[in-house]
């Protein structure tokens, strides 16, 4: 009955995603023909280039305008929602922000992208395709994890629509949204992923991203060059994250108005396209030349390259609505395109062409961001069908991602998270256990005894209780320290002679940084004290703190093992 039910969701998820998702790059398309961002469209009307320059200039900054008042006015968010508030919902177990922020952040990144701002399609997809996944969280089908799956299912289907690619659909749904394999959420997924597929490729014969023809490797050393070329982009990844992190506090500080931040973001990005058309919207017709032998040439590929990265981090930290994936994809193939122009042309070293050195720099660039590997190795795979770049491409993403991870993190959406104060660099369950505070475990049947009370009267009331130890307060209510029954005569004050606490926690200490220090620890309990007035809260015994953590590994344990 589950595998039923839960087939039926992957279907109707699946299906419901991917009919979003090409609405929306259709709607994205109609509105950069209409507002003479598309190449093609600016062509049509290059007879009259005083239109042209003044659109260019007008449409991002008003586009920018209009996103930041939405933004304001008509979403409880009050921002742009991405991937890490689908990874944060899956990972927790809670429903998606709100639906009318969902809808009006999918509304803004539409006109972001139509309005030409820099940024990218893929991120907005793959939160519409969660959101029509998440309405599962209101049904009750008696299938555990259900709400979960049907958003995996919701983004697998939006990667496998957008790029023609269902296996990397599936991987993107388990590396970056569920980080687990179980076979309860793999089997649905991938049924969504396939149903996003067809769609797409079968029923409305959408083209790929790109097509290349491409004979092979021609030279072994090329998979060191492309190695070599992996660490580059590594480094030009983690500089494009770093800015986008920094300029976006910085621009709120400096611009209080949301709106105002936005128009000027835009407007830059209208000002530069007047000189460098090509920094406008997606990029996809830049991408697509990417891959062609001399289609740049080494000054302008320079200059596109330093434009996108900046106006990308300037749009994304203003607050336009849109992803960075796809600005990943065009930056890391011009930084391949140029290494290649340097190893082939300057240097004189033979290649097999700019393709290959394009498709791995974007893929390299790409799972450096969003710290999928896996899945951009299969979109190589199942864009091109050809070995050879695949694996020059696995060369390079591989390399990538290990200095990446080491110097920046795991991805741009970990440590957006860890600014939230999810961190993953531990682990899955090291997460888990660092949302749930120590304050929540406290014992009811903790023994407090006050400033001034006899040995007598305490000593009775742990022996009632069966506690060893009583936690003493002053007149304030701060923890003085610890009081132990034959410490004192029993006709003396408690607070007579007190030993310091062993070991304290605040109220915000969290279940996992708890379980690290009891290392060593004996003694009944530990206190709580807020860590703002010093004021006692109350104690918390060894024991259910232990539970606690097994209870919270045992669920993971269940959830990452489940079958159907």
């Amino acid at each position: 009955m589950r595998m039923a039910i839960l087939t039926g969701v992957a279907l109707v998820v699946g299906s419901a995603a991917s009919l979003a998702a090409i609405a929306f790059i259709e709607l994205v398309s109609a509105l950069n023909t209409a507002l003479l961002i598309a190449p093609r469209a600016r062509v049509q009307w290059e007879s009259l280039p005083g239109l042209v320059a003044v659109s260019t200039v007008l449409v991002p900054t008003l586009g920018g305008l209009i996103v930041g008042l939405v933004h304001r006015h008509l979403s409880p968010a009050k921002r742009p929602l991405g991937p890490p508030d689908v990874v944060e919902a899956v990972q927790f177990h809670k429903p998606l922000p709100d639906l009318r922020s969902g809808l009006v952040s999918t509304v803004t990144a539409a006109l972001s992208l139509g309005a030409g701002a820099s940024v990218g399609q893929y991120g907005p997809m793959v939160y519409l395709g969660a959101l029509l996944g998440n309405i599962a969280h209101r049904l009750r089908l008696g299938v555990p994890h259900l709400a979960s799956i049907a958003v995996a299912c919701g983004v697998a289907a939006a990667i496998s629509t957008a790029f023609n690619a269902p296996i990397a659909g599936v991987l993107f749904a388990h590396e970056v949204v569920l980080r687990h394999y179980a076979t309860r959420a793999f089997a649905p997924v991938t049924v969504a992923s396939v149903t996003g597929y067809v769609i797409a490729n079968v029923v409305f014969q959408r083209p790929a991203l790109f097509r290349i023809e491409f004979a092979g490797v021609e030279h072994g050393y090329e998979f060191a060059l492309v190695a070599l070329l992996g660490l580059l982009v590594s480094l030009a990844a983690i500089g494009f994250m770093r800015l986008l992190l920094a300029l976006g506090p910085r621009l709120t500080a400096s611009i209080k108005w949301p709106a105002l931040r936005t128009a000027a973001a835009g407007l830059t990005v209208g000002l530069t396209a007047l000189a460098l058309p090509d920094v406008l919207g997606i990029g996809t017709s830049t991408l697509r030349f990417a891959t062609i032998d001399g289609a740049f040439g080494l000054g302008e590929l320079v200059v596109l390259i330093v434009a996108k990265i900046g106006l990308t981090a300037l749009c994304i930290g203003a607050g336009f609505s849109g992803g960075a994936f796809s600005p990943s994809l065009l930056v890391g193939s011009l930084i391949g395109v140029l290494f290649w122009t340097l190893v082939s042309g300057v240097a004189g070293i033979p290649s097999s062409g700019a393709a290959i050195f394009a498709i791995s720099g974007m893929m390299a660039f790409a799972s450096a961001v969003i710290g999928a590997p896996l899945t951009c190795i299969l979109i190589v795979f199942e864009l091109t069908r050809n070995y050879d770049v695949t694996i020059a491409a696995m060369v390079a993403v591989v390399f990538s991602n290990l200095l990446s991870h080491r110097v920046f993190g795991r991805s741009l959406f970990d440590v957006q998270l860890a600014r939230r104060g999810i961190d993953f660099s531990l682990g899955r369950d090291h997460a888990h256990l660092a949302v749930l505070k120590v304050a929540d475990y406290i014992a009811p049947g903790s023994v407090t005894a006050k400033a001034g009370e006899t040995a007598r009267d305490v000593a009775k009331r742990l022996s009632e209780q069966g506690w060893r130890e009583a936690f003493v307060t002053g007149a304030d209510g701060q923890l003085l320290g610890v009081f132990t029954p034959g410490s004192v005569p029993a006709d003396s004050l408690v607070d007579t002679r007190l030993e310091p606490a062993k070991l304290v926690f605040h109220d915000d200490t969290d279940l996992a940084e708890a379980m690290d220090r009891l290392r060593g620890f004996v003694g009944d309990a530990v206190p709580i004290v807020s860590r703002e007035t010093g004021r006692y809260l109350g104690a918390v015994s060894e024991a259910d703190l232990v539970s606690a953590w097994l209870d919270e590994a045992s669920r993971l344990r269940r959830e990452e093992n489940a079958s159907v």
